[in-house]
C-alpha cells in the first residue's frame, strides 16, 4: 500500500476580487468571509490579502483596522485560515529615493505593513517593495528613460534602497515575518524585472529575512530559461532567501487553460521549498483593466455581480486549484 505525501498549502490571491480589503467596511468583511468559506470547499487553506496604500502620518490605525479584520475572521470560525500580504512601494513611500526624509518615511510605511502582516498572523509579506510599482522614470522634461539609461539609473536607486531594506528585514525578524521581494515583468514596472537582477540587489542586503517571491508569470516572460532557473532556485535556497512561490499565467487570467511550463517551474522549486504555493489571478476589476490593459472578460464575482453565462470567479478559482494540484502530484506523488 503506497503512502502519498501531502501537497503544499495552496493560497489564492484576493486580486481575484479586489485590491483593497477595506478592513473597516463591515459589509465587505461579510463578503470576505463568504468568499473564503466557499474557496475553502475547493481546497484553499490560505489567502493573499492586498494591503492598499494609505497616506496618513501615523499608521497605527491601519494596524488596528487589520487586527479587527483578523478578529472578525476568527469569530466567524476562520481562525485556522492562513494569510500572506501583498504590499508595494509607492511614489510617496519610495525606498530608492534620493531624499533621506522620504526614505525614512518609506521605511516607516513598510514597517507598518510588517505590523499589519503580523496582526493578520501572517508570516509572509510579499510584493514590489523596492521601486514603486508601475512608476517609470522620466527626465525633468517628462521624457521616458529606457534601456541603458534606465539600467544605469537603477544601479544608483538600488544602492540607495539597500540599507533601507536591510533595516526593514531586521525589523521583520522581531515580528517573525519574511519579506519576499517580487521581480516583476518589464511592461508592468521598471525593475527589478528579472530574478537575476533581484539576486544582484540582495547581495547588498545582509539580512536574509529579505528574500524573494518567484512568480511563474514573470519568470516565463522575463526569466533566463529553465537551466539558469534551476541554478538560481538552488542558490536562493542555500541562502535561505526563497520565501514564497506564486503560480500565475502570463496573461494573469485563467490558470487552468494557460500555456505555462509547469514542470520546469515546479520541479526545481519543490526540491528545496516547503512553503505555500499561491495562485494569483488578476480579475478584470476596475483597478486592473486600465493598468494591465485587460481585454478579456471579467470573471463575474458571486455576491457582487449579476450572474451571466461566462465563468465566475469561483469557477476559475476551482479550476485553478485542481490544475495546480494535478501538476504538484506529478512531482510529489508520481504514479
Amino acid at each position: 500500500m503506497s503512502v502519498h505525501s501531502p501537497l503544499p498549502d495552496i493560497y489564492l490571491s484576493f486580486f481575484m476580487f479586489t485590491t483593497d480589503m477595506k478592513p473597516t467596511d463591515l459589509d465587505y468583511r461579510k463578503t470576505v468571509v463568504t468568499h473564503i468559506k466557499k474557496l475553502q470547499e475547493f481546497g484553499y487553506s490560505g489567502f493573499e490579502f492586498p494591503i492598499a496604500p494609505t497616506f496618513n502620518q501615523s499608521f497605527a490605525q491601519d494596524v488596528s483596522n487589520y487586527q479587527a479584520l483578523r478578529d472578525y475572521l476568527d469569530g466567524q470560525g476562520l481562525d485556522k485560515v492562513k494569510i500572506a500580504t501583498n504590499v508595494g512601494a509607492t511614489r510617496t513611500y519610495d525606498p530608492t529615493s534620493s531624499y533621506p526624509a522620504q526614505q525614512q518615511q518609506a521605511l516607516k510605511y513598510l514597517k507598518s505593513r510588517v505590523d499589519i502582516t503580523a496582526a493578520l498572523r501572517g508570516e509572509i509579506l510579499m510584493g514590489p517593495i523596492v521601486l514603486p510599482y508601475g512608476v517609470f522614470p522620466t527626465t525633468d522634461f517628462n521624457e521616458p528613460i529606457w534601456s541603458d539609461r534606465l539600467q544605469d539609473l537603477l544601479v544608483k536607486r538600488y544602492h540607495q534602497a539597500q540599507p533601507i531594506l536591510n533595516e526593514l528585514g531586521e525589523y521583520a525578524i522581531t515580528k517573525k515575518v519574511k519579506l519576499a521581494i517580487e521581480p516583476i515583468t518589464h511592461w508592468e514596472t521598471p525593475g527589478p524585472n528579472k530574478l537575476s537582477q533581484l539576486m544582484t540587489f540582495l547581495e547588498g542586503v545582509s539580512s536574509h529575512q529579505v528574500g524573494v517571491v518567484i512568480d511563474s508569470a514573470h519568470e516565463t516572460l522575463d526569466g533566463d530559461g529553465s537551466t539558469t532557473f534551476q541554478t538560481q532556485v538552488a542558490q536562493l535556497a542555500t541562502q535561505n532567501r526563497l520565501h514564497y512561490i506564486q503560480v500565475s499565467p502570463p496573461d494573469r487570467g485563467a490558470l487552468h487553460t494557460s500555456w505555462l511550463p509547469w514542470q520546469d517551474f515546479l520541479k526545481p522549486v519543490l526540491k528545496v521549498y516547503k512553503g505555500p504555493i499561491a495562485i494569483e489571478i488578476f480579475n478584470a476589476i476596475p483597478a486592473f483593466v486600465n493598468s494591465l490593459r485587460l481585454s478579456r472578460r471579467k470573471f463575474w464575482i458571486p455576491e457582487e455581480d449579476t450572474p451571466n453565462s461566462y465563468p465566475s470567479a469561483y469557477d476559475i478559482a476551482e479550476s485553478a486549484i485542481k490544475k495546480t494540484q494535478e501538476e504538484l502530484r506529478k512531482i510529489i506523488n508520481p504514479t
